[in-house]
């Protein structure tokens, strides 16, 4: 059942007044069509809290439950909420996060419940209505039943402001909870102390998914609080100041109701006075101000790609996905520079801000490719912050989170996105540290390399998902080979182009799978390509079925490998038309959005579709495409057909119904599909305007006919990233029946590692 969250009450009477200021004068509000509660459904794992694009501060909602779907710490089928958290994670499958919590609340508060002092402040989570919430880019509001308090959040990049309306007369209280925590996370260390001025000062370090992680904060409220309680665990004590590994501080007003009260907090990972730096972003501004400014915020990045069509739940569905796409990665140095880093010292970001959250096994598929069209003027700081990793790690970040390596999933992917930024000219950094950087991190002894620098393969009697990792590295490889080519590294091209080759000693040509391969050189048996299991065999998430396909850097070789396009297309239709499940006692959850065996719903799928382009059946990806985007992507809270994961899911939605997808991750060609709308205009990078139009569109004319490029028909499959970034025109004229022809010439399919 799908759920749909309205609106009403008079907590939102301004709600329709914002609503009309998002964007210049004359200009439409496109966050107007941003539902933040679109993936907080099902499994998709997002947050409906305020957040400015790739801000430092994501002030959110937390329902106070551990367990997969609370990931973000919110999910829509929850009726609870236990505070407003500082820093979240959107779409992830691991909860971490979710720090310096604040709840506003009504007494009384028991002298001692130490016995069970994680759960002192449960009594006071309150329940809510999501006829009552509301939520929209860079704002979120609630009405809070239990303490009968109407919630306002809002945020700058470094901060979070709160502002809250308590019903009634009579005593009202606001909470630091600093022992706050769910899943993975515990806190270690905290401390929270109120000094005579009215300033809040204190730090929040906790062990998780992040295994060494500090947040400090600064805040203040609008007017003075009548007392301040501290608690270590669940005891009251006095003073000004509390330590410990689990302690709260509770703020009194006499007279809660009086007049709404506002909270601002700024938050640092490197020190009280980086936190108290980031306050200072608040100094002097009015809240609704800071709302208004968030919005036109959001405005401005969802201007980058100007769409236009008749069917609005559509076009929801983009500019949500737009907004998802810029969840992460997040700002992470202060305001004088200053973050925690990889080494665990205190670092200066110099010339560039650091960013932190680098979900890469996800992102560099999809999201990555479209920051180089949109996203011009930040990422040379978001790869700046990777080598900066590397300088304090020793290697490049595989999935780094606040100042960690987490070392989740497989590859080292941010090699794909370093090598896809140089080739379009983008890369800021010496390219020649770069690539050593990239050699580096491909060179270690470390999940299963070992094996594959010395037979080419990893053994599955040695190494657990041995077919996924030799197949993400194979495409690492290649795009270190392309670097190496273009830096005239001959010796290291050579050396990494066999590298990339080495996908073909996974495939078995018996069965015409990927499977994995023993010591001895033969074939795991038994052998079923249905079969997953989340904690152990062959495949990351995944079966053989899926992971066959894991080639997108030489699709044409893999096209050889199975007997050639007829073959190839039959194999592929099958993948599609398959009507089995996945088996095995323990499959990953994330094998989800199915059509036959493809799963959409776990990032591994999202090249597939798009592979008919070079086998000479362009019209069978259209058709896929058109499937796949409007059956797997609602304008609902269940929206997702699986984790969000830091904008991935998103990203190829947005890609997608634009009409094409970058299917190598660092070759620059993005790959036509089927285009959703009649027209859209992206702002690239340089300043310049691509315009996509689509004549005859309409949903049942999801077949090419045409395409042209500026004026002159286009043979070929493929746009390259420099003819977007430059500006012109691409027109696609569509048609209700396939048009097998087009594109159909060996010479008009994208390129290869292996030639057509």
């Amino acid at each position: 059942m799908r759920q749909i969250v309205k609106v009403t009450g008079i907590l939102f009477l301004l709600i329709a007044f914002f609503a009309c200021t998002g964007g210049q004068k004359g200009e439409e509000d496109l966050t107007a069509w941003v539902d933040p509660f679109i993936g907080t459904g099902g499994h998709g794992h997002t947050f409906p809290g305020a957040v400015l694009p790739f801000g430092g501060v994501q002030l959110s909602p937390d329902n106070g439950r551990s367990g997969w779907d609370w990931c973000s710490g919110y999910h829509i089928s929850d009726s609870t909420i236990a505070g407003f958290s500082h820093l979240h994670i959107s779409g992830t499958g691991i909860g971490d996060l979710c720090d310096i919590l604040v709840l506003p609340a009504r007494g009384p508060f028991p002298d001692d419940t130490t016995a069970g002092g994680d759960h002192f402040m449960q009594p006071h989570w309150s329940s809510f209505s999501h006829s009552r919430e509301h939520a929209e880019p860079g704002y979120y509001a609630v009405y809070l039943d239990k303490p009968a308090v109407e919630a306002e959040l809002t945020v700058t990049r470094r901060a979070g402001y709160h502002r809250y309306v308590f019903k009634g007369e009579g005593e009202g209280a606001v909470v630091f909870d600093l022992g706050f925590h769910i899943n993975w996370d515990l806190p270690v260390r905290t401390f929270i102390k109120a000094d005579s001025t009215g300033l809040i000062t204190g730090y929040r370090f906790s062990r998780g998914w992040a295994r060494d992680q500090r947040v400090w904060f600064a805040a203040r409220f609008s007017r003075p609080f009548s007392r301040f309680v501290p608690v270590k665990g669940g005891a009251k004590g006095q003073g000004n100041a509390v330590e410990g590994r689990n302690v709260r501080g509770i703020f009194f007003f006499d007279d809660a109701g009086a007049a709404p009260l506002l909270l601002k907090v700024g938050i640092s990972s490197a020190s009280e006075e980086g936190a108290l730096a980031s306050l200072h972003e608040l100094d002097g501004r009015d809240f609704d101000r800071v709302r208004k400014a968030a919005r036109k915020a959001w405005q401005q990045e969802l201007s980058k790609i100007r769409i236009e069509t008749p069917d609005t739940t559509m076009k929801k569905i983009f500019y949500t996905a737009l907004y998802h796409t810029m969840m992460a990665p997040f700002l992470y140095s202060d305001p004088q520079g200053n973050y925690k880093g990889a080494d665990g010292q205190i670092h200066n970001s110099g010339d560039h801000e650091r960013y932190t959250v680098y979900s890469l096994w996800d992102t560099y598929r999809a999201e990555h490719p479209l920051f180089t069209l949109i996203q011009q003027d930040r990422l040379g700081d978001i790869l700046a912050s990777m080598m900066d990793f590397y300088h304090e790690y020793g290697l490049l970040p595989v999935w780094a989170l606040t100042g960690n390596e987490t070392n989740t999933m497989v590859g080292y992917h941010s090699i794909p996105v370093l090598a896809d930024a140089y080739a379009k000219g983008l890369l800021k950094e010496d390219p020649e540290k770069v690539f050593e950087a990239m050699k580096k991190s491909s060179m270690t002894n470390i999940k299963g390399l070992k094996w594959v620098k010395e037979i080419g393969y990893i053994p599955a009697d040695k190494e657990r998902h041995s077919v996924s990792k030799g197949l993400e590295y194979a495409i690492d490889d290649w795009c270190i080979a392309d670097m190496a080519r273009r830096l005239g590294r001959k010796e290291d091209e050579a050396y990494y182009l066999k590298r990339a080759g080495y996908y073909r000693n996974y495939f078995d040509p018996s069965t015409r799978f990927m499977r994995g391969r023993m010591s001895d050189g033969s074939w795991r048996t038994p052998f079923n390509p249905l079969y997953s299991s989340h904690q152990s065999f062959d495949y990351t998430e995944g079966n053989a079925w899926q992971y066959t396909w894991l080639v997108p850097q030489d699709v044409a070789g893999l096209i050889q490998l199975m007997g050639g396009r007829k073959a190839f297309i039959a194999k592929l239709d099958s993948l599609f038309t398959l009507n089995k499940p996945v088996e095995g006692e323990n499959a990953s959850p994330d094998i989800s959005g199915l059509i036959g065996q493809y799963a959409h719903g776990n990032e591994p799928s999202h090249h597939i579709a798009y592979m008919y382009d070079y086998a000479g059946a362009p019209w069978k990806t259209q058709e896929r495409v058109d499937q796949i985007l409007r059956t797997l992507y609602f304008a609902d809270p269940n929206g997702l057909s699986g984790n969000e994961d830091c904008g991935q899911m998103s990203a190829w939605f947005v890609l997608s119904s634009l009409g094409f997808y970058q299917e190598n991750p660092a070759d620059g060609n993005f790959v036509f599909g089927r285009p959703l709308f009649d027209k859209a205009v992206i702002r690239t990078g340089q300043g310049n305007t691509f315009i996509i139009e689509v004549h005859n569109n309409a949903p049942q004319n999801k077949y090419i006919r045409k395409v042209l490029l500026n004026g002159r028909e286009l043979k070929r499959t493929y746009v390259h990233f420099q003819e977007i970034d430059q500006g012109g025109r691409l027109v696609f004229e569509m048609s209700p029946e396939p048009v097998k022809t087009w594109g159909s010439d060996p010479s008009w399919a994208p390129p290869s590692m292996t030639k057509n």
